[in-house]
């Protein structure tokens, strides 16, 4: 059984690392670097930096701080944010990411992601998935341009069948953020996330909702994800990943300690 993973999860806005509220009323939490490296100390498995911004302003994710971050971490990280063609990838790649994520840009090109995956590998091509419930459908919709409130919108694509559509494509792992979760700490969406996961033949990283360091066991233990995702919990010093850690561990959750590395 492959070690479970936990990944602190970095949203950026101008250079600064900023956290939302179901990606609304984002507040500015903290500086990249700094973050990024007490990340890394406390035994983080990877890093994810989502340029919120990027997409709906119709630019690439600024690449100055990519090479920043490849410099004084030693850990795996995927980049997010406005790449939209294989030239987009390769520029990120070469600044010194270990994977991409392609969300909005996906759903309106989703060869893309084939490109990408014969490129550079499916290994290196991660999908963004931002679901979120509809009361009146009663059922799960993707939505596009979640980095700002006043570009977001609601897609005619079912959750579950752009899962499907994504792996036809070459996605090498989703991460499905759940948005009605997102930021509130109620705990992941487990409901949603056991459904997904029966469709899903690729890695699954499960996001949004982690508040106490019991969601994340309940997460692993219940819907079976490959990764746990979050931000706030993290940024604000709820839980310290190598406390969840050893938490996990004696829970008897397969999960990478320090020792480990």
């Amino acid at each position: 059984m492959l070690a479970k993973r936990i990944i602190p999860c970095l949203d950026v806005k101008n250079g600064l690392v900023v956290k939302g509220i179901q990606f609304k009323n984002h507040r500015v939490v903290g500086n990249i670097l700094s973050l990024a490296k007490r990340y890394v100390k406390e035994g983080a498995d990877e890093l994810v930096f989502y340029d919120i911004s990027a997409s709906v302003q119709k630019k690439l994710v600024n690449k100055n701080w990519i090479s920043m971050i490849a410099e004084v971490i030693n850990i795996p990280f995927c980049v997010a944010g406005g790449i939209k063609t294989l030239k987009d990838a390769k520029e990120i790649f070469n600044y010194g990411a270990d994977k991409i994520s392609i969300n909005s840009h996906a759903i309106n090109n989703p060869s893309l992601i084939t490109e990408i995956a014969d490129k550079f590998g499916v290994q290196a091509v991660v999908i963004g998935i931002d679901s979120y419930f509809h009361k009146i459908e009663k059922k799960y919709f993707v939505h596009q341009y979640t980095g700002d409130a006043k570009y977001e919108k609601k897609t005619v694509l079912e959750t579950s069948k752009w899962v499907k559509i994504v792996q036809k494509y070459g996605a090498g792992e989703i991460v499905l953020n759940c948005m009605n979760q997102d930021g509130v700490k109620n705990g992941y969406d487990i409901k949603q996330l056991r459904k997904i996961r029966k469709i899903c033949k690729v890695p699954l990283i499960a996001s949004g909702g982690a508040g106490h360091i019991n969601h994340f066991y309940d997460v692993f233990k219940f819907s079976d994800v490959d990764g746990a995702l979050a931000a706030s919990i993290f940024h604000e010093n709820i839980v310290n990943i190598n406390k969840l850690k050893n938490f996990l561990s004696r829970k008897n959750i397969e999960i990478r300690t320090h020792a480990n590395y």
